[in-house]
């Protein structure tokens, strides 16, 4: 099963995937809208996505960016038809910085939040 990680952000979307057997959640890139990671979804024959939600550091409410990214999850949902589901990414956007390599900030979000699922 290939699995995509997705930071959604309001500029850019950081991606990260994992394919069974690998054991390793590698950058994917960046998109900057639907239209792009539809394209992803299909080329790369992605059999999940999997969200961050940014739910309240306390209390784990939902917010309103949790609901943008809910609703973008359902479009990507509504065009590809791939299954979706969704992690906490509280905090990643603070452990990406300190992460090495050369991926972007947005990718390695997306990768925590990969990992994150994946350790669930």
């Amino acid at each position: 099963m290939n699995i995509l990680g997705v930071d959604y952000g309001k500029k850019r979307t950081g991606l990260a995937w994992v394919q069974p057997g690998l054991d390793v959640v590698l950058p994917f890139g960046v998109v900057g809208n639907l239209e792009e990671l539809v394209k992803v979804v299909k080329t790369e024959k992605i059999d999940k996505v999997i969200f961050g939600l940014p739910l309240h550091l306390e209390t784990m409410e939902e917010n309103f960016n949790t609901r943008r990214i809910r609703k973008f999850a359902d479009e990507v949902k509504k065009e590809t038809g791939v299954e979706i589901d969704f992690a906490d990414e509280r905090l990643t956007t603070a452990e990406a910085m300190e992460m090495g390599g050369d991926a972007t900030l947005d990718e390695k979000a997306a990768m925590l939040i990969l990992q994150t699922y994946l350790e669930k």
